[in-house]
């Protein structure tokens, strides 16, 4: 497998595709983007920020990471592996794009996943997320990637010049992606199933809301969906401090009540269910 940079990148102003010279990119209208230190680049012009700083802060960030880090999730970014593999079929030259990418965990188990496999398809990655301190942590943990601070809304790549984009847990723009998708393209989205998570939503919240399934499983418009399939499986926590990193990295954090906010960030050990949702839409 030969792993590359992408060379698909366009300018958020203009839409031309970027150059890299030296330590910047620039369109050939004169647009220049600098390259940071830890070897990302912000594409999120102010005129598409909502806020001075738009997604996840640095605190949801970190616990994230580390809440990641500890392989309770793992089974989640295997099956999205497995899902993506089928896809690839026998394609020569891919580019996957991981919009609303957060701290890398599931972009960075997928590189390596391919990168072992023999094959002589050339790809080229692109992590994409709003928040910067998002960015600047998956850095962390792989600089072949290319990492960008964007909005899925108006994703700075160049139209149709995508295969594969990926939607984990994030904000969905099919509009934005089906016009960045090459015909053929496809979208995996995964989404928290019904159950996922319930132990702990039962303690933090008054009253339970069940996940509404009925948005998860019809086609969009100017997609098909080809695959849907499911994944349940349970975890034991057996720390505080993995069940504060899982309360802090979700918003449930900040929507449950002071009470159960606090009997949660007390509990030693904890059984989740995680129950997850992979859907494969086709650009048509």
């Amino acid at each position: 497998m030969n792993i590359v940079k992408a060379q698909n990148l366009a300018c958020p102003i203009d839409g031309e595709r970027l150059e890299q010279s030296d330590k910047q990119l620039a369109c050939k209208n004169g647009h220049t983007f600098d390259i940071a230190r830890q070897g990302y680049v912000n594409l999120l012009p102010v005129q598409h920020k909502r806020s001075k700083q738009p997604g996840d802060s640095k605190t949801m960030v970190i616990a994230r990471a580390n809440f990641l880090d500890t392989g309770i999730y793992l089974p989640i970014a295997k099956k999205l592996s497995e899902i993506v593999s089928a896809q690839i079929a026998d394609k020569k030259d891919m580019c996957f794009l991981d919009a609303g990418c957060g701290e890398g965990y599931y972009f960075d188990y997928l590189f390596n996943t391919l990168a072992r496999t023999e094959s002589l398809t050339t790809l080229s990655f692109i992590g994409l997320d709003i928040s910067k301190d998002a960015i600047i942590q998956a850095t962390k943990r792989n600089r072949k990637i290319s990492w960008i601070v964007g909005t899925n809304r108006q994703p700075p790549v160049e139209d149709e010049s995508i295969d594969i984009i990926l939607c984990l847990f994030g904000f969905l723009s099919l509009e934005g992606f089906h016009k960045i998708l090459k015909p053929g393209g496809k979208v995996i989205i995964v989404d928290p199933g019904a159950e996922h998570l319930k132990e702990l939503r039962e303690i933090i919240y008054t009253e339970l809301k069940k996940t509404d399934q009925s948005d998860l499983l019809k086609s969009e418009r100017g997609f098909s969906q080809i695959v849907c399939e499911t994944l349940l499986f349970n975890k034991k926590i057996t720390d505080n401090d993995t069940i504060n990193n899982l309360l802090i990295m979700t918003p449930h954090f900040y929507r449950a009540s002071k009470e159960g906010r606090e009997i949660a960030c007390n509990l030693t050990k904890l059984e989740i269910t995680a129950n997850v949702v992979f859907r494969v839409l086709e650009k048509v």
